[in-house]
């Protein structure tokens, strides 16, 4: 007899229905391993049952041997399984699930003006910075791609005006993965565009920001780098600002900004309408 077969029933396959579901692996105490959907539920466990040697069917194959019990709930329809889905994962954190299993690591950037300084900062508890009245925008679901351009964009920004010393910046508790940063001297015509950018509305400020590093020596003597800078921003409008900008607006939500609870939760409403 098959493991599946042994742990969960012979009959189990046959009794369920070929519908959407969400499914989850639990171990002896009944807490969750892996938390999983699929549009035909039969089928998709029927690929636990008959899992091979194979490196692909690895997981599947763990999961079967350390799980002890399979719980399956059925959804009225695909898109509900993903948003039941998402939750689970969101808010149980099953150790084999990654995607989404951490929302709160998911970041976002935020501008702002204080005096003459305008500050930048990257951060995944824009919660702690509450304070200094910066607008936000975000989550992004990748923390690498959004960390790069943030650095990206700074760098940039330092070749274009003047970086504040750190002891000039406002006195905010230290926040686990957050940056900090100020500029003096940026003109407001080139915010005015950064801030279109990071929205999601155009890549005017690329542009901008390419025209304006021209005129200065120092960054035509680091044009690699500079170059190599607006590519990893002009990649970020498109892997990132312009979908968040675009599901924000699908459904039906202004601003720029989206909680980490939320985000996964956005994208799937708007991508299974």
């Amino acid at each position: 007899m098959r493991r599946f077969d042994r742990k969960f029933g012979v009959d189990l396959l046959r009794e369920l229905p070929a519908a959407p579901a969400v499914y989850l692996f639990k171990d002896e105490q009944g807490e969750v391993l892996y938390a999983g959907k699929a549009k035909d539920i039969r089928r998709r466990l029927q690929g636990y049952r008959t899992a091979t040697r194979r490196k692909a069917h690895r997981k599947m194959r763990t999961l079967v041997r350390e799980a002890s019990s399979l719980e399956v709930r059925l959804q009225p329809s695909e898109r509900e399984a993903l948003l039941v889905e998402n939750e689970l994962i969101r808010t149980l954190r099953p150790p084999y699930n990654v995607d989404g299993a951490y929302t709160f690591l998911y970041p976002a950037i935020g501008v702002g003006l204080r005096g003459h300084q305008v500050l930048f900062c990257f951060t995944t508890s824009p919660e702690s910075w509450e304070e200094l009245g910066l607008h936000w925008y975000g989550t992004f679901r990748s923390r690498l791609r959004a960390k790069e351009a943030f650095f990206a964009l700074v760098e940039l920004l330092t070749l274009l005006g003047h970086r504040e010393p750190r002891t000039r910046l406002p006195k905010i508790p230290p926040s686990r993965g957050s940056h900090l940063t100020g500029f003096r001297r940026l003109a407001p015509e080139l915010m005015e565009e950064i801030r279109g950018f990071l929205a999601g509305e155009s890549a005017a400020a690329l542009e901008a920001l390419a025209a304006g590093l021209l005129e200065r020596a120092g960054a035509r003597r680091q044009a690699p780098r500079v170059e190599e800078c607006l590519h990893l921003l002009d990649a970020f409008h498109h892997s990132d600002l312009r979908p968040l900008r675009a599901a924000l607006r699908d459904a039906g939500r202004t601003g720029s900004f989206v909680s980490q609870a939320e985000r996964d939760a956005l994208f799937i409403s708007v991508r299974h309408r």
